[in-house]
């Protein structure tokens, strides 16, 4: 047989606490303190988990703004790309506007190279401007409606008894939007009050 002695079952329920009752009061302090830790950590740790749900939020919201903001600028980008070419343009349509108004038609003879231009320009004209329309390209001519300083440019003002203060009487030059953004102000005359 071996040295070893097999401990007595009975000895050592002897030397263990019969219920908990017994544990002594330094172990009882133990235990609280234990248990004051835990509460302490798991209250942290909840902190820590509240404050990075917070900052995963944040973080989502802050990628559906910016997927916000890139969907409106490409959004802009299209709708306004035509916008700079737009304003090259109109000063060729506005000579090709005065161009026909000096050929006085009626008084060219049918067949004529005066008449051939007219018509010629007319509808070139036309052409122009229904491409511009088919861009979403609007002309501002405001003759007859109140003046609007966002659309309209007065470049003069005129007693006018038969029209109403402040309304157009006259456009100098058509302005032009484009999608609801002006691209050149009309510039107009402008009634005003008799003094």
């Amino acid at each position: 047989m071996s040295d070893q002695q097999t401990p007595d079952p009975d000895t050592e329920e002897s030397n263990a606490p019969e219920n908990i009752d017994q544990v002594s009061a330094g172990e009882e302090s133990t235990v609280e303190v234990s248990i004051e830790l835990l509460q302490k950590q798991l209250e942290e740790a909840r902190e820590e988990a509240e404050e990075q749900k917070n900052i995963a939020l944040r973080a989502v919201a802050e990628g559906q703004n910016a997927r916000r903001r890139a969907e409106n600028e490409v959004s802009n980008a299209r709708k306004f790309a035509l916008e700079r070419f737009v304003g090259d343009l109109l000063p060729a349509l506005d000579s090709l506007e005065r161009g026909i108004e000096t050929i006085d038609a009626d008084k060219a003879e049918v067949e004529s190279p005066l008449k051939t231009l007219h018509e010629g320009s007319v509808l070139t004209l036309k052409m122009i401007l229904d491409v511009l329309a088919k861009n979403n390209v609007v002309i501002v001519d405001p003759v007859g409606e109140p003046f609007d300083p966002q659309y309209h440019e007065a470049m003069a003002m005129v007693e006018n008894p038969g029209a109403e203060p402040n309304s157009v009487l006259d456009v100098m030059q058509k302005g032009y939007s484009l999608n609801g953004r002006l691209v050149r102000p009309a510039r107009v005359v402008v009634s005003r009050e008799k003094s």
